[in-house]
């Protein structure tokens, strides 16, 4: 007994000397008080070098007391400290963001960690906590946040993005390395951005210009890669698990949303966990009621009681019935480091919306008929669009002569979306649904020939298969008649590419970026007659492309990058273009053509970036783009005919083939301004595209070209505050300035002369956001200050008018 009791007692001493020898310091933001992971703690002579951990910890027990600490990271400024003052300050140090900086870490130009100062691309990098205290709604709307990203949405439900003229299928949406863009990509507006949960991503980046030697196929107006919230694991000091995590609440008044949001991470010394779940749902929109257009507010709209449709008045003038919509999303991650050169991550994400109207066809009214002036639709849906992804990376980063560094993903991926529409006072519901499962393969390496030379090459393989079925639904009866599809069902859309990149540091002033792309595409698809009548059974194409780029950065000083690049780019016809079937606007009907090629693209880019000490930047960029054989939607010849029935209704035949062509020329240009807590924030993008329309060969304003826009921000931090107050910012566009299909579009405003435009508006905002501690935060807003009656180039529904927003973050 006597010798169990001086064991206790010795591993009593034992365990008291090691907590005695072990210390903690905490690293928080100044303002936010929020813990900072990833800083390096390095010791004076640099032999120790420390991360914190995800709750801003790290074990400074080995450090000399006599010696000076430093704390680095790229997001902060340089901090070097005595140990005595860091025990003076109970080992809690609070780092001062930088706000001005050249010196940001990007990963879209190269796939892997770059310097953003080295790499020849204008590459936007979305401040994430940016984005948390502007309270974006959708990931959609964390783009338009960045002030260059136009966002365009046919309903509250949506958001599709346009970059330097160019949207939907020819910008490319990238999640955690990869691709979301599938074979049903169309040339119409996408809302497929906002199954990605805004409150999940960790990291943004918007990469202007083609990127198709590192991403293939459609990067031809720019790549939107996200990465969402990585797993931690606990740090090698840790005594046990490492548990952290956040909550998130908010209501805005637009909408009445209301959003509540949780994740959490769970560190272990070689698995990490990290879980993420967000529920959102937002009532029908409220527009503005000052200035703009009387065309916009919604006079009417259709009820059905008895199996009768009535279009009654809508009163309320300023809301949008019908807009309203919900949104869960889960997420859940797991990495396992099986040594510090070889690890394992795996991930799951799960989206789903409610049902949502196509807001812009229920307000269209029918011109002829017996039930002229009457609206057209009764019904016009979306059924719940969802999204699956589950994908698996395997990093390996141990020096050998092929490569230093490797990363492997495989990704499955699921989508549906559907569509239902019914005509005023007609019995039949008429339904399309599409599924598609897309498989997708990527090698990423990356070798580092002496000091000089960095190259990066890789393999890609990507497969979709599309599903489609459509019906008749009898509304009365219930009976169920098939239909003609969207498109054919079981057509197979298939990627091959191969590519290799190199940087070459010249001069340590000097930068040069080159590479080249191979790829090979291949669909097949066969057509049921069934319903329509087409001259085909079966469409088999086979087709590649091969792609380059060249760029060079000078940097005259550390706080001055010059750079300029030239690239080729290319779209593939993909399932959308060559096979489907549906009416574009009412009276026109789309048709498959089986006889597409890829359209090609010429981008030229010239750009600055300039620091001046920690108080002022400026940045500049002007870019000149060129698109041979264009795909686009032109009159079409079906079986000898120009028209045809379709669902009863008679309508002229189009198709997309290659037979336009497109330039864009564009500046995009950026201030900002910080001092003593006081910033000045402001960018504009200035763009003007053209497309030639075969039948006259004359050129008409582009579609996707949006009128110039911008934003300027004056910001105010002190302690525990930090204040914004803003201006967003459209120009005006004339008949004459909107595209050929937009002048028929039933979304605009009217001049004097009863055609379609584009007014110029403004809005005036407000946000504050509070700290009290580093686990809670308050934040508050105003949008659309004045309630300004506006509605975005291109879009189906009046932007949200006076907006108060209220938000509660706590992290524990």
């Amino acid at each position: 007994m006597k010798h169990l009791s001086k064991i206790l007692i010795v591993v009593c001493f034992l365990c008291v000397g090691k907590l005695a020898h072990t210390q903690k310091l905490f690293v928080f933001d100044a303002i936010t008080r929020q813990p900072i992971k990833d800083v390096s703690v390095c010791n004076e002579s640099k032999t120790i070098c420390i991360l914190t951990d995800v709750k801003g910890q790290a074990d400074i027990s080995e450090f000399n007391k006599n010696e000076k600490i430093s704390l680095s990271h790229s997001s902060y400024k340089l901090l070097e400290i005595s140990y005595e003052a860091v025990a003076v300050n109970a080992y809690k140090i609070y780092l001062e963001e930088k706000i001005i900086s050249l010196n940001e870490v990007v990963f879209s130009g190269s796939k892997w960690e770059k310097n953003k100062v080295e790499t020849p691309n204008r590459i936007e990098k979305i401040n994430m906590k940016e984005a948390a205290f502007q309270n974006p709604q959708t990931t959609a709307d964390l783009l338009g946040m960045s002030g260059y990203a136009f966002i365009q949405k046919s309903q509250l439900g949506g958001g599709s993005p346009m970059l330097r003229g160019f949207a939907t299928n020819r910008v490319l949406l990238v999640i955690d390395d990869v691709r979301m863009n599938t074979a049903i990509f169309r040339s119409g507006n996408l809302q497929n951005v906002i199954s990605l949960d805004a409150n999940a991503i960790e990291s943004s980046e918007i990469m202007f210009g083609p990127g198709a030697v590192m991403y293939g196929s459609d990067a031809i107006g720019g790549v939107m890669s996200f990465y969402t919230l990585r797993p931690m694991l606990a740090s090698n000091n840790a005594n046990g698990p490492v548990f952290s995590g956040n909550l998130m609440t908010r209501i805005s008044s637009a909408n009445m949303e209301n959003t509540g949001h949780v994740d959490f991470n769970i560190g272990l010394k070689k698995f990490a966990f990290t879980t993420s779940f967000t529920n959102a749902v937002y009532n029908d929109l409220r527009s503005g009621s000052v200035g703009g257009s009387p065309y916009f507010y919604r006079t009417n709209y259709v009820i059905t009681y008895d199996n009768k449709d009535y279009m009654i008045p809508n009163y309320d003038s300023t809301l949008q019935v019908g807009s309203k919509y919900s949104q869960v999303n889960f997420m859940q991650k797991v990495l396992y480091q099986h040594n510090q050169y070889l690890s394992f991550k795996y991930g799951y994400h799960f989206s789903e919306t409610s049902k949502y109207n196509r807001y812009d066809r229920l307000y269209v009214m029918q011109t002829s008929g017996p039930y002229k002036n009457k609206l057209r639709w009764a019904e016009w849906y979306y059924g719940p669009q969802k999204w699956q992804m589950h994908h698996l990376n395997i990093s390996y980063n141990k020096k050998n002569i092929a490569f230093d560094k490797l990363k492997f993903t495989a990704a499955y991926q699921f989508f549906e979306e559907s569509r239902y529409d019914r005509e005023f006072m007609f019995r039949e519901l008429h339904a399309q649904i599409e599924n598609v499962h897309a498989i997708s393969n990527n090698l990423d390496l990356e070798k580092k020939l002496g000091a000089k030379i960095t190259l990066n090459y890789g393999l890609e393989t990507v497969y979709n298969l599309v599903r489609s079925r459509a019906s008749l639904t009898h509304v009365v009866t219930k009976q169920v008649l098939p239909t003609v599809t969207r498109y054919p069902d079981g057509s197979t859309w298939q990627s091959y590419g191969a590519y290799l990149s190199a940087k070459y540091n010249i001069h340590p002033k000097i930068f040069i970026d080159a590479g080249l792309r191979y790829s090979r595409f291949m669909i097949d698809a066969t057509f049921d007659t069934t319903f329509f009548p087409f001259p085909f059974l079966t469409a088999n194409m086979r087709t590649q492309s091969l792609n380059g780029s060249i760029g060079a950065v000078y940097c005259p000083q550390s706080s001055w990058q010059l750079y300029a690049n030239a690239a080729t780019g290319f779209r593939a016809p993909n399932v959308d273009d060559m096979g489907k079937v549906f009416e574009s606007v009412p009276g026109y009907l789309v048709v498959p053509n089986p006889n597409l090629k890829p359209e090609s693209v010429i981008n030229i880019e010239a750009g600055t970036n300039k620091s001046f000490g920690e108080f002022l930047r400026i940045d500049a960029s002007i870019y000149k783009t060129w698109l041979d054989d264009a795909m686009a939607r032109r009159n079409f010849t079906f079986n000898g005919d120009t028209t045809i029935r379709y669902l009863g209704n008679k309508s002229r035949i189009q198709a997309i083939q290659n037979v336009a062509k497109i330039d864009v020329y564009g500046i995009q240009a950026g201030i900002e301004f910080s001092y003593k807590g006081f910033g000045i924030r402001s960018n504009y993008s200035f763009q003007n595209g053209r497309e030639q329309n075969p039948d006259s060969l004359n050129y008409y304003p582009l579609r996707h070209a949006a009128p110039n826009f911008g934003s300027t921000h004056i910001t105010y931090t002190h302690k525990k505050v930090k204040a914004d107050f803003y201006a967003v910012y459209n120009a005006k566009m004339t008949f004459e300035d909107l595209a050929l299909t937009e002048r028929t579009n039933a979304s605009y405003a009217r001049d004097e002369f009863g055609r379609p435009y584009v007014d110029a508006w403004y809005t005036l905002n407000f946000k504050i956001a509070f700290y009290p501690s580093q686990y809670l935060s308050i934040n508050l807003g105003i949008e659309n200050i004045m309630d300004i009656l506006y509605r975005p180039y291109a879009s189906g529904i009046n932007a949200p008018g006076r907006n108060i927003i209220a938000s509660v973050r706590a992290k524990f």
